[in-house]
This record gives structure tokens, C-alpha cells and sequence, in this order.
């Protein structure tokens, strides 16, 4: 087992733990103050989870594709095509919860799953304006994972002003 390995199981066991515990303190909240433009990048802590679900399954699907034998994202729910990444794929904020949970679930089996030779395999996927990118499987990882977290770092700015304590919020609590 790889460091590279260890280092994904542990950042989806954070993303799982992390989640769980945001949409849990977010229940508290009505859809009114969930939705509301708050002048975040995506505007709303609901805007902002639904991107963030959006680009998990559009890179799962970036995965699925690239490396077809992936049997921990067989009948994924992932994204292939999208009209935007502001698209909302969930309205209702308990829709949104349980394919978020179903999502996480997904993403633990697939980092599970990972394995030195396809990380260290050649990936190729054309973003959402076309262009075509190669590189290495670990940074569209590594990617994955940091691009939950910067999000979710607006997320809980976002609770903070509506005056919802985010709780812990560091790596390392979730992986000790």
C-alpha cells in the first residue's frame, strides 16, 4: 500500500465525516436562509453543495471513462455532460442530502479501490470548455479532494454569517 493510497482513503474518510456533519448542523436551517445569494462564488450555501456534488460526479465520470475497469464506480450515479458547473441537480435540500450521502459512499469505495498503477496511469478527459488535458490519475485525485475542500471552506464562511458553527472543521480531527 501506498502513500498515495493512505492519503486518498483518509481525505474520502474526511470528506464522508465532514459532510455528514455540515448537512446535519444545515438541517437547522429553512431553505430561505439555505438559498440565499450571500455573494458567495456560487452565491448560496445550497448553490455552492450542489456545485460541489456536481463536480465530484463529473470527475467520478472523468474516472469511470478514463479508466473503464473501475468496477468501485459501476453504476455510479456520475456526471458526464453538464450545461454548466452553477447546474443544479437537486432543488429540494433533502434530495440534495441523500445524493450527497450516496455520492460519499461511492467515493470512499472508489479511494478504497485505488491502486499505484492507475494513479500513476496517464488520464485523459476533456474539460468542460473542450479542451483536451492529460496528466497523471493522482492529480485528478489529489484535485477532487481539494477542490471539496475549498468549497466547503466557503460553505462554513457562509454558515458563520448566518451565525451556524460549522464545528471542527480540521483534517486531522477526522482522520485521528
Amino acid at each position: 500500500m501506498g502513500a498515495h493510497q493512505d492519503q486518498f482513503r483518509g481525505f474520502a474518510k474526511y470528506n464522508l465525516e465532514f459532510n455528514r456533519n455540515l448537512f446535519d448542523r444545515l438541517s437547522g436551517l429553512d431553505d430561505e436562509r439555505r438559498k440565499r445569494d450571500m455573494g458567495a462564488f456560487f452565491g448560496s450555501i445550497h448553490a455552492t453543495l450542489n456545485h460541489i456534488l456536481l463536480a465530484d460526479r463529473i470527475w467520478l465520470g472523468r474516472f469511470a471513462t478514463a479508466f473503464p475497469a473501475t468496477p468501485s464506480l459501476a453504476g455510479a450515479a456520475v456526471v458526464h455532460t453538464f450545461p454548466s458547473l452553477r447546474h443544479e441537480l437537486y432543488a429540494g435540500f433533502d434530495d440534495l442530502h441523500a445524493q450527497r450521502r450516496e455520492t460519499d459512499a461511492v467515493i470512499v469505495r472508489w479511494a478504497d479501490a485505488l491502486s499505484d498503477e492507475l494513479l500513476a496511469a496517464t488520464m485523459r478527459y476533456r474539460t468542460s470548455n473542450g479542451q483536451q488535458r492529460e496528466h497523471p490519475a493522482w492529480i485528478a485525485a489529489t484535485h477532487l479532494f481539494n477542490h471539496q475542500t475549498h468549497h466547503r471552506g466557503q460553505v462554513t464562511t457562509l454558515m458563520h454569517q448566518l451565525g451556524v458553527d460549522p464545528g471542527v472543521t480540521d483534517y486531522l480531527v477526522y482522520v485521528q
